[in-house]
């Protein structure tokens, strides 16, 4: 069995065939799907999905940091709200972080939304599904503040350098990865050769980032085959032995408590 640690089949994308890119995921061995929140309008959709095949799918609460702006309190009063109701519901606190690439204006706001769901996570004890991009270094020194000495969780599509992840690795932390890892100019095939496999899950970002042979059109979770397949080529392994691992590393992240 595979697990897709990071999927929104949730999303419009997947509105005319949303059913059938369900079950070609679980034919393809994925029988198991992480969706992450985005923010409060992502919530209905999210929530259907899971109920409509509970045996597939678990749900994630939180509020992406592209989402974070002047409304960023209420969005985060909602994540208190669904946590206080039904917390068992959740197998994680996500997709949250911090995104500087397109724009840096509301870059406190991030911070300060980070902050307070990572504190909603250790009160829940939830583990974290993180969003780092343009702001590896800047996630580093705000959790510095924090001088906590471990953290649980996946630094979701991980983009930052081997330095970097080994640095998340000794705090407690797991690299996603997903498509990234099939394109050829990737850094990322370096990087997994070099890290444990049992700090590492496995992620589609579904719709986002297609692996090769699909790269440029919509990624679903059936092609996380494909990023398996990937890193056991480049770890010299069996497939079998890259899913049984990465498969059971999530399940210690997200399924233990």
């Amino acid at each position: 069995m595979l697990i897709d640690t990071h999927s929104h089949l949730y999303s419009e994308e997947f509105d005319n065939d949303r059913e059938a890119a369900v079950q070609r995921a679980i034919e393809a061995g994925v029988e198991l799907m992480l969706l992450p929140a985005i923010d409060s309008q992502s919530i209905q959709r999210q929530q259907q999905l899971a109920t409509s095949h509970p045996s597939n799918f678990r749900i994630m609460a939180g509020v992406h940091p592209t989402s974070i702006d002047d409304n960023y309190e209420r969005e985060l009063q909602i994540v208190e709200e669904q946590l206080r109701s039904d917390a068992e519901r959740y197998v994680a606190i996500g997709e949250i972080g911090l995104d500087l690439y397109w724009d840096t204006t509301y870059r406190q706001q991030q911070e300060e939304a980070l902050l307070r769901q990572l504190d909603l996570a250790e009160n829940y004890k939830k583990p974290v599904s993180i969003h780092i991009r343009n702001a590896y270094e800047e996630f580093f020194d705000l959790l510095a503040r924090r001088n906590h000495a471990t953290y649980n969780g996946v630094l979701h599509c991980y983009s930052g350098t081997l330095q970097q992840g080994w640095q998340a690795i000794e705090m407690g932390f797991h690299l996603g990865i997903g498509g990234v890892l099939t394109y050829k100019k990737s850094l990322l095939p370096d990087i997994v050769a070099k890290v444990p496999l049992q700090s590492l899950v496995l992620e589609t970002d579904a719709p986002y980032l297609a692996p090769t042979p699909f790269r440029g059109r919509r990624n679903e979770s059936s092609y996380l085959v494909y990023v398996a397949q990937t890193l056991a080529d480049i770890r010299q392994i069996q497939v079998q032995n890259v899913a049984e691992t990465t498969s059971e590393n999530a399940k210690r992240i997200f399924l233990s408590n």
